[in-house]
């Protein structure tokens, strides 16, 4: 099989493109940041595959593609010979290492790469049931000045910043998306004063194999992953192979759209299929863009050292040619049956934005799934109207969906939608600033103001909305199956009820290190789990009027999510209290009472 993309061999480089549909390749060598090429040449057909070798070329230079071929939009051709196209194997481009800079025309670049040191790195391999995940943003996690880090924002930042993640007790993290991505291609202002707003999260890929420039090197994302392995910390990366930063603008041609429109997104005769909400839907189970989904993630695992990858609107990878759901998707045994991929771990977000809903259905025995009924029940539960017999089933790891509780990534906040401050601080979202009218972002949050909306002063509110997220993280981390944490959750960080933050590159996103809330509380939690929830073999539900349980014979959880004020006398045998989330110290009585929604932990002595 021709290797896809540039490939060396002693004095001979050779070129190879898919492209089913082009009638004509040719290839544009470029001196870095010349205007006009040095060497313009055809590549010969041989099937699908156009390819050419070329002779004592210089070590460093750019190269583009053009593309000719009937220009048919009723049937998905686009091709335009006159755009100059980045090849879909990059691993180098000409992108800026600033942050919010126009943009150059994209290019790709190949210049000698030089041996990476890895000390002897090795993937810490960390049992599925003893994960502790953690959600961040490369640039959220340290661009504030509080952060007091010599790089913020960027790869090395996050390094400054292991310390921290250890003393919390975390050992895995999860990037959003660091593949390249344009945060410039947003194109609304915030209604009030005008500025620009980006597209922050990074949720619209230009090219799958290429780190995002401005949060550092290749060399530097290396450095990071090798220091997060040494802290015993694992890296999931957070992809997304479901639509590419070519929908969102109709004449924007990038890569795909001008090498092979019709084989690479999922169009026809009416146009692009929408099931990403972006414009357009990657078409997964074609064999090039299958291909070429393997072949990231497998760049990524060889070349950086991933642990996993988390699959955006990973239902996208089910559907076929023509959108419709596959029993069994060609890309997903791809990926099955891969042996570099073996090790990773992987997680599927299993909605898509056209309504395909795979929780505990996901194709693939790999995947484990972003657990969303988990989130609503525990969300119903602690406010205070909640399902009994669902809720113990999340907590004993959702038997009722998954075969194993290591398939569930239980969460109760991730990235998109309200932080956990919020949930407790407001009844609706309020996304005014970005410049759609609060149309966007969920309006199915299951949250609860606990009186008022938004800001207050009100000591007995504030207490109640730190007493309740206490109670979130007291469930998650006894609960069964794999826990996930938004970066900023732990010391209550507001996005003053913006639910969609994804274009918001400032203070609403930025990690707060001057910032003090209850990261105590949470690692003390962790601890616990390491400690005595690694193997949960026994749970016993007590005939209470609330709820609570005995795990393993002694660990003793119990979670008052009402109004009244409860007694109750505590099981025989003794036991010592670790947490009560009302703030109760020192010794108790054998009569135990629980206050209004709050939650307690005891061990058994």
């Amino acid at each position: 099989m021709t290797a896809l993309g540039v490939t060396k061999s002693g004095k001979e480089t050779t070129f190879a493109l898919y492209s089913r549909h082009a009638t004509q390749v040719c290839l544009r060598l470029y001196e870095l940041e010349g205007s006009d090429p040095f060497h313009v040449v055809d590549l010969n057909r041989d099937g699908d595959i156009w390819e050419i070798t070329l002779e004592n070329l210089p070590q460093t230079y750019e190269y583009t593609y053009r593309c000719d071929g009937p220009y048919k939009p009723e049937e998905g051709h686009l091709f335009n010979k006159e755009m100059d196209l980045v090849d879909p194997y990059a691993t180098l481009l000409n992108q800026s290492s600033a942050w919010n800079d126009r943009r150059n025309s994209p290019r790709a670049v190949i210049t000698p790469q030089e041996a990476f040191d890895w000390q002897g790195d090795s993937r810490p391999m960390i049992p599925p049931d003893e994960v502790i995940l953690y959600e961040l943003h490369v640039r959220g996690f340290t661009q504030d000045p509080s952060s007091g880090v010599e790089r913020p924002g960027t790869f090395l930042g996050i390094i400054e910043k292991i310390p921290y993640l250890k003393d919390l007790g975390v050992n895995a993290v999860e990037l959003l998306p660091i593949h390249t991505f344009n945060e410039n291609e947003n194109q609304k202002t915030k209604p009030k004063t005008g500025e620009k707003l980006l597209n922050y999260w990074g949720y619209s890929t230009a090219n799958f194999f290429t780190p995002m420039r401005p949060y550092g090197s290749q060399e530097e994302l290396k450095t990071l992953v090798r220091a997060l392995h040494h802290a015993g910390i694992e890296v999931i990366m957070d992809v997304v192979y479901n639509h590419t930063n070519e929908g969102s603008f109709p004449e924007y041609y990038y890569s795909f759209r001008g090498i092979d429109n019709a084989s690479y997104y999922i169009v026809d005769e009416n146009g692009y299929h929408n099931y990403s909400g972006c414009g357009n839907t990657f078409n997964c189970n074609h064999p090039a863009a299958a291909r070429l989904i393997v072949d990231s993630l497998r760049h990524f695992v060889t070349e950086y050292h991933i642990d996993g990858f988390r699959f955006d609107l990973a239902p996208i990878l089910t559907r076929g040619q023509d959108g419709k759901p596959l029993k069994r998707p060609p890309v997903l045994e791809m990926i099955n049956r891969d042996s570099i991929l073996g090790p990773t771990k992987l997680i599927a977000e299993p909605w898509d934005a056209a309504g395909l809903y795979q929780v505990g259905k996901f194709p693939s025995y790999r995947f484990g799934d972003w657990n969303d009924k988990y989130r609503d029940d525990v969300r119903h539960f602690i406010r205070g109207d909640g399902n009994l017999d669902k809720i113990k089933k999340r907590i004993l790891g959702s038997p009722d969906i998954y075969n194993a509780p290591s398939k569930s990534y239980n969460f109760v906040t991730i990235h998109d939608g309200f932080t956990l401050h919020d949930l407790v601080s407001y009844n609706e979202k309020h996304n005014e600033e970005n410049g759609e009218g609060n149309q966007d972002g969920s309006n199915h949050n299951v949250s609860w103001n606990c009186g008022v909306e938004g800001p207050v002063d009100a000591p007995e509110v504030l207490s109640l909305r730190t007493r309740q997220m206490k109670n979130f993280f007291l469930i998650l981390m006894v609960s069964q199956g794999i826990p996930m944490l938004l970066m900023g959750d732990e010391y209550g960080h507001s996005k003053l009820g913006n639910n969609n933050t994804w274009c918001q590159d400032n203070a609403l996103n930025y990690f707060q290190w001057e910032c003090v809330g209850i990261q105590t509380f949470l690692s003390k939690l962790i601890a616990f789990r390491k400690s005595h929830l690694k193997k949960v073999e026994k749970t016993a539900w007590l005939d209470l009027p609330f709820l609570a349980l005995i795990i393993n014979d002694s660990i003793l959880v119990a979670f008052n999510p009402s109004n009244e004020t409860l007694t109750w006398t505590l099981p025989n045998g003794e036991w010592k209290r670790i947490i009560d989330t009302h703030g109760e110290e020192g010794e108790h009585s054998h009569e135990y009472v629980l206050h209004p929604f709050s939650s307690a932990l005891f061990i058994a002595t």
